[in-house]
């Protein structure tokens, strides 16, 4: 009987900077077997600041705009940028951890039949974040890293990332 391998997945993980990217670094050995690239959402003069090496350990990382609910031309360019990535890269899981890049990321990727995961940032202990919220209908798997938080229909509680 032949064992057969497991394919090598297309995982495009995302994030703004901060916490939310901190939180998806510490996911990165979950995919580490798959053929992984790293969004991160960055205002471009921090872009630079980031070792953004030492997070992809052999995947590529791309940076974009950052942007929020206050900027909607932000918005704008940096969910073209998104439909560019998606275009070239045609990944079979989409994972963030936030903010609003994660949030148009997972959008995109249900578009787009890939499977979707979003892990709502541990910095909302009280509920859930807008993104969260608005992510957790187009998300295959939608996690709070708070035990309070979890619902019946989602987000579920799987443990913490930190």
């Amino acid at each position: 009987m032949r064992v057969q391998k497991k394919a090598k997945k297309r995982v495009l993980a995302v994030s703004s900077s901060g916490g939310h990217w901190a939180e998806l670094v510490r996911l990165s050995p979950a995919f580490a077997n798959h053929d992984v690239i790293f969004v991160i959402a960055t205002p471009k003069e921090y872009a630079d600041a980031y070792n953004l090496s030492d997070y992809a350990k052999g995947g590529k990382i791309i940076t974009i705009n950052d942007a929020n609910r206050w900027d909607k031309v932000g918005l704008i360019q940096m969910l073209i940028q998104l439909i560019r990535i998606f275009i070239q890269v045609r990944p079979d899981v989409v994972i963030s951890t936030g903010a609003a890049s994660g949030f148009f990321a997972v959008c995109l990727g249900k578009l787009l039949r890939a499977k979707t995961i979003w892990v709502d940032s541990i910095a909302n202990a009280e509920q859930l974040s807008m993104s969260g919220q608005l992510a957790g209908k187009y998300a295959d798997l939608w996690l709070t890293q708070w035990p309070h938080l979890e619902r019946n229909v989602g987000p579920y509680y799987r443990g913490d990332v930190l």
